[in-house]
């Protein structure tokens, strides 16, 4: 029998998970993971995943850079909103910001007592494919989705990890929720884009002006860097 595969669609189900003996990824592919990996592969030296607006708040007064929008938009008090451009070597190179969202930074602090927790996107994600080939621990790939809802883009994300490790012999799953986002990447995976326009996080975007992003938010294998939460805060592996 080899290493376990499974997929949570929400943070909500977390705790029906044995995530003591799992490595943990976080997947918010539109935006919070896709900009932390894009972060890191600009040379960000640290970030603070938070999720209580109050806290981001309190940091910010004692100096920090804050990155916080809620409901896709930055909050007032904010240095940056939620796009990946923002974040160019320029802007973080050295430094330690402090990051809060509403879906990816709950998803992160929430799996805090697992075995190990790091960052997915489709920017790092052969990296991750072969970091959880090597390390052959138990794998919980855990979907920010939407306020507690599933969603689609995290879930052929999923499907297409959960595809890669079932190929690979130190890996099996009898859990449904793998089965149906293989399937899910299956129908997704000739044209991502096309299909990302039936989700709704990707209508939230556009009405906000921010599809721009939808494009490099799908772009594979920018990186090779995976973020790890440890002690607090998210660092480079």
């Amino acid at each position: 029998m080899g290493k376990k595969v499974e997929v949570c669609f929400s943070p909500a189900l977390y705790n029906l998970y044995d995530t003591n003996n799992s490595i943990v990824v976080v997947v918010d592919i539109l935006r919070a993971t896709s900009v932390i990996c894009t972060m890191f592969m600009n040379g960000v030296k640290e970030v603070i995943p938070v999720r209580d607006i109050d806290e981001a708040k309190r940091l910010k007064n004692e100096g920090y850079i804050v990155v916080a929008e809620r409901d896709g938009k930055k909050l007032d008090f904010a240095d940056f909103g939620n796009s990946p451009f923002f974040f160019t070597e320029k802007i973080v190179k050295n430094k330690l910001l402090v990051y809060s969202t509403t879906n990816g930074t709950n998803a992160i602090t929430i799996g805090q007592n697992s075995k190990q927790i790091i960052i997915g996107s489709f920017l790092n994600f052969q990296a991750v494919v072969d970091y959880l080939i090597k390390q052959n621990e138990n794998v919980l790939l855990l979907c920010a989705g939407w306020k507690d809802k599933f969603n689609i883009e995290d879930t052929i994300y999923c499907g297409a990890i959960a595809e890669k490790l079932l190929k690979n012999n130190s890996f099996d799953s009898i859990c449904d929720s793998v089965q149906i986002s293989i399937e899910l990447w299956k129908l997704a995976e000739n044209d991502i884009l096309g299909f990302i326009e039936k989700a709704a996080q990707y209508n939230r975007l556009k009405k906000m002006g921010y599809d721009n992003v939808i494009p490099y938010c799908h772009t594979f294998n920018k990186t090779n860097i995976i973020p790890v939460f440890k002690n607090g805060k998210l660092l480079k592996l």
